[in-house]
């Protein structure tokens, strides 16, 4: 993967590298339990449990398995969420997404804009054929997110995920490069 990260804008939003100095900012949302539930993690406590979020940030884009954008308005550089890809499987041409937004800003379109900006950057700079989400079955808003972004629901993984001592069922999303027109 190209070493220079980079930076998506449409919009209303800049889609940009997560720096240390994001810290404060992303503690403000990372320590929300609506905003993790989702994600199958506790709430964070302290910026050093965001550091080590940006570390592993750091780490799937050095190791070309994945990558994450924080969402910043554009009139502001005030991380309010990341979104990106992880698990990606270079060899198999798909990822994984994944999202998430400050509370503060839900029910604006942040998030659709954001992940249409990801998918349409996924399909023509990674050349990927399939694009995965993976979503808890009580995650209504989520599900409607990605079917606004013609992702099919596939199937229910049961007890994919062991997270926060519970066994988690995912449903399975996708949308394919024919699925859009590019």
């Amino acid at each position: 993967m190209n070493k220079d990260f980079p930076i998506i804008e449409t919009e209303r939003l800049v889609l940009r590298k997560v720096l240390k100095e994001d810290a404060k900012d992303m503690l403000a949302y990372l320590s929300d339990k609506e905003v993790v539930k989702p994600m199958g993690l506790e709430p964070f406590q302290t910026e050093e449990d965001v550091l080590d979020e940006i570390h592993w940030y750091d780490t799937i884009y050095n190791d070309g398995t994945g990558i994450r954008w924080g969402i910043a308005l554009k009139n502001s550089d005030k991380v309010i969420g990341s979104c990106g890809f992880l698990n990606m499987q270079t060899k198999h041409f798909r990822a994984e997404v994944g999202y998430e937004l400050n509370k503060e800003h839900w029910g604006k379109g942040i998030a659709s804009e954001a992940l249409a900006a990801v998918v349409a950057f996924g399909f023509r700079q990674f050349q990927l054929e399939r694009i995965e989400a993976l979503i808890e079955p009580d995650n209504i808003a989520s599900q409607k997110l990605v079917e606004r972004q013609s992702f099919i629901r596939e199937g229910l993984l049961r007890h994919y995920e062991f997270t926060c001592g519970k066994f988690d069922d995912l449903y399975m999303y996708s949308v394919i490069r024919g699925d859009l027109a590019f």
